[in-house]
Formats: structure tokens, C-alpha cells, sequence
């Protein structure tokens, strides 16, 4: 398939600003959000909300979950002797002992190796570009003497919360909550697992009296899915690499659903990504800790989900793609011309769709 089939056109006002927006002077609940509800064999579309998302599913499906944790990776901070202003975006720690990191500087013309840039009113955080040929930007090192506790708290208490700025250009205190999940833990993520957000403690509980299972994996995600896609041949796109982790007691969870003919559904582009990494000739997962840079992309068999809950997603979004190859091309480009007729909020913030 060809990128230019994955293009429509998205108002900007159709871009949620809010994970709960107010509805009559009342701030919605997380589940109160709308949710399209898509049958893939039939093409046929119903309106709902999220919260009746476990109207579809029955005793023992399992819903697989992702618990990682967003980190405040954004930092504003200037650059040493000029004073020019720098953003630098925190991806991933390399190193604890030696304060290193992978990020990303903008203006990133201008930054040299052997830079140094001061973060805070006082300038008291200092790091030194030590490399500046990776894939990902830059790698800097940070000068600092202290514990790695304290080191890490004062990191991330100049850090902002990273909502994408397509979404909006500063983010609010209320950010600080909206952009995590309620089972957040596993700190790593530099932007929320967006159809996880949806999910409210009354749901889980709900699904609990319906003895609707769920399983926790990690997938720590990362910016690739926001990259701009820059070939039309999708074959020749790379993604950027995530962390993924499967304990073996959720690659067990999961195989021993699958085994007695119960449901599995994938909870998101992470999960559905992280699910069918490694799936062994049975169709079962295997737990790992490891990188996953799988890309998917029409056609495409999924091995492991029966049902995906995903976001309504950007024109040319490799998040689009992956959710098109579950349901099905034409009958997922239909629904999203559906869910812009329907007012359909889009992005992180915005309202959800089941594929079943």
C-alpha cells in the first residue's frame, strides 16, 4: 500500500484538546468519551460510549492493557555563551552512572558537540552534547555530582508533561493527570498509550464483576509513531524502536485465553505491536523484555488479537496504518470518514473506536 492512500482531511478543530472536555458546565468522566464501534466482517458501524465497551465481551475475554508510565521529557533550557534558547526532548536513558541521554535538541542546527546547555531559572542543570550523529538527535551528558535520586528529581522537576503541540502548544497543570493512565507505573513513556486513557477505575470495576479478565505488559512508547511517514512506498518506512515488556506470567494469561477460545483484546497500537513481535508457529506470544521496531501495515495478518481498541488517529499515521490492517482498509478509511460526519474528536484526547 502507498502512503497517499492513508490521506484525508482533518480539520484542526477536530483535534481534542482535552481528555475530558466539559459537556454542560460538567467535566466528563474518562469513559464517558464516544466510542464507534466497528464489526469488521460486516462493515457494519454502531455509536456508543466507552463505557459500554464490555457490553462486547463475556466471562474470561481478556483485555491486554499497557501500564507504562509518561515521564515529564521535555525541557526548555539555553545554550551556553549565545544564550539562544533550546528545547530538548528526553527519549531514553542510556546510561544511569554516566547521566546520559538520547534526545532530541531544536533548534538542532546549531548544537555542536562539546555545547553545553543550562536548564532552570538558576542554570543549575548542565549537560554536554557529547554526541551528535545518532539517529535519534543528540546524546547529552549531564553534569552532575549528586546522588541519582536527587539527580533524577531535579531532571524531572524542570521537565513538562510531553502533549504532542499538534494537540496543544503548552500544557496545563490538568495535563500533569489527563496525559496518564490511571495504572500508570513503569516509568518510560514519552506519550501516553492514548486508548488506555479511556479507562476509569468504575470500568475496571465493571469488568471485574463481569469477570471480564485483564493483562499488564509495558511497551514504553516512544515518538516513532508520531514521525512524519516521508516515503510513498510503505515497505521501505523504519520505525524508531520501543521497549517492550512481557512477563511470563502475561505471555501465559495471554496464550491460556487464546487456548480456550476466549477473546483477547488489544488495548492500543503499543499492545497490538508489542503482541505480535514474537509469536511463536502456535500463534502463542512469548514473554521477552526486549526492542520492538515492528511496523504494520495493510495487508497483514494479526496472530494474537480477536478485538483492538484503538484512538481515531492522524492522515498518514503509521497508527492508522496498524489499525487498518485489523480492520480491514476500505472499511476503516469508511469509518473515519463516519466518525468526522459524526463530530469524532481525533488525537490522544480524543474518542475511541472498537474493532471486533
Amino acid at each position: 500500500m502507498k502512503l497517499s492512500q492513508f490521506d484525508f482531511d482533518l480539520p484542526k478543530e477536530k483535534i481534542a484538546t482535552e481528555l475530558m472536555p466539559e459537556v454542560n458546565g460538567r467535566i466528563q468522566w474518562r469513559d464517558e468519551c464516544k466510542l464507534m464501534v466497528l464489526h469488521k466482517n460486516s462493515g457494519e458501524i454502531e455509536h456508543r460510549r466507552f463505557k459500554d465497551v464490555i457490553d462486547y465481551f463475556g466471562k474470561d475475554d481478556r483485555f491486554i492493557l499497557n501500564d507504562t508510565k509518561v515521564f515529564p521529557a521535555k525541557l526548555f533550557g539555553k545554550k551556553e555563551k549565545t544564550g539562544a534558547d533550546i528545547m530538548v526532548f528526553l527519549l531514553r536513558e542510556l546510561n544511569k552512572e554516566q547521566r546520559l541521554w538520547d534526545v532530541i535538541v531544536d533548534p538542532a542546527r546549531k548544537i555542536r558537540i562539546g555545547n553545553k546547555l543550562y536548564f532552570g531559572d538558576d542554570e543549575s542543570l548542565v549537560a554536554e552534547v557529547i554526541d551528535n550523529t545518532t539517529s535519534r538527535g543528540r546524546t547529552l551528558r549531564f553534569l552532575y555530582d549528586g546522588p541519582y535520586d536527587e539527580f533524577k528529581q531535579a531532571l524531572f522537576a524542570l521537565g513538562q508533561t510531553p502533549v504532542p503541540t499538534w494537540v496543544k502548544e503548552t500544557p496545563t497543570e490538568r495535563d500533569v493527570e489527563e496525559f496518564q493512565t490511571i495504572f500508570a507505573v513503569n516509568e518510560g513513556a514519552v506519550s501516553a498509550p492514548a486508548a488506555c486513557l479511556h479507562f476509569s477505575r468504575e470500568l475496571l470495576n465493571k469488568m471485574i464483576l463481569k469477570d471480564i479478565n485483564k493483562t499488564f505488559i509495558t511497551v514504553n512508547m516512544g515518538i516513532g509513531h508520531f514521525r512524519s511517514v516521508d516515503v510513498e512506498d510503505l515497505s521501505k518506512h523504519r520505525m524508531d524502536g520501543e521497549r517492550m515488556i512481557i512477563s511470563q506470567q502475561a505471555a501465559d494469561e495471554i496464550n491460556g485465553t487464546k487456548r480456550s477460545g476466549h477473546k483477547i483484546c488489544a488495548v492500543g497500537v503499543t499492545v497490538m505491536r508489542a503482541l505480535e513481535t514474537y509469536v511463536t508457529t502456535d500463534k502463542e506470544v512469548r514473554a521477552n523484555d526486549t526492542w520492538t521496531n515492528k511496523f504494520i501495515f495493510p495487508p497483514y495478518e494479526y496472530s494474537v488479537p480477536d478485538a483492538i481498541i484503538s484512538n481515531f488517529h492522524l492522515p498518514e499515521s503509521t497508527m492508522l496504518m496498524a489499525v487498518a490492517a485489523f480492520g480491514g482498509f476500505e472499511k476503516v478509511m469508511n469509518a473515519y470518514d463516519e466518525a468526522l460526519r459524526n463530530d469524532y474528536r481525533f488525537g490522544p484526547y480524543g474518542d475511541a473506536m472498537l474493532i471486533l
